[in-house]
């Protein structure tokens, strides 16, 4: 026989192996939870709330790369989104990838239009579009006469 067998190398071999042989995949799993797989969960969330937030007059791009304007929310499965004049299909929302032009809502749209400043360019940088101060107090209504 020209093998013998190396039995002090074997008994060396289980001492020392506790949790430094499991440390290399600990530090792997930790590499990719933070590259990989946290990443992915905070885009399906957005995803998501993306497709929570769809309403009428939004423009959208389904899976398939169809762009239209969403016309009816019918339920919380599916939308109707026109495609072209007269042309409606139903699109499971889920199946939509994006969102390209998002609509107001009625009330916000209002007050955006009550906030902006009326004069221009010039008028707002110059005090233009400033609304008008509020009046001070009469000071004769107080009964000093």
């Amino acid at each position: 026989m020209f093998v013998s067998p190396a039995y002090a190398q074997a008994a060396g071999a289980s001492a020392g192996g506790g949790i430094e042989a499991f440390l290399p995949l600990i530090l792997i799993f930790v590499v990719f939870y933070f590259l990989l797989i946290r990443p992915q969960q905070k885009k399906m969330k957005q995803h998501k709330d993306m497709l929570g937030a769809i309403r009428r007059g939004d423009k959208v791009v389904t899976g398939g790369g169809i762009i239209g304007t969403v016309t009816k929310v019918d339920d919380e499965m599916q939308v109707t989104v026109e495609i072209a004049q007269d042309i409606k299909v139903k699109v499971r929302r889920d199946l939509i990838s994006a969102v390209m032009s998002k609509t107001e809502p009625a009330a916000a749209a209002a007050a955006a239009n009550d906030d902006k400043p009326k004069g221009g360019l010039l008028g707002g940088l110059f005090g233009g579009g400033a609304k008008p101060a509020e009046k001070a107090p009469d000071k004769s209504a107080d009964g000093d006469k």
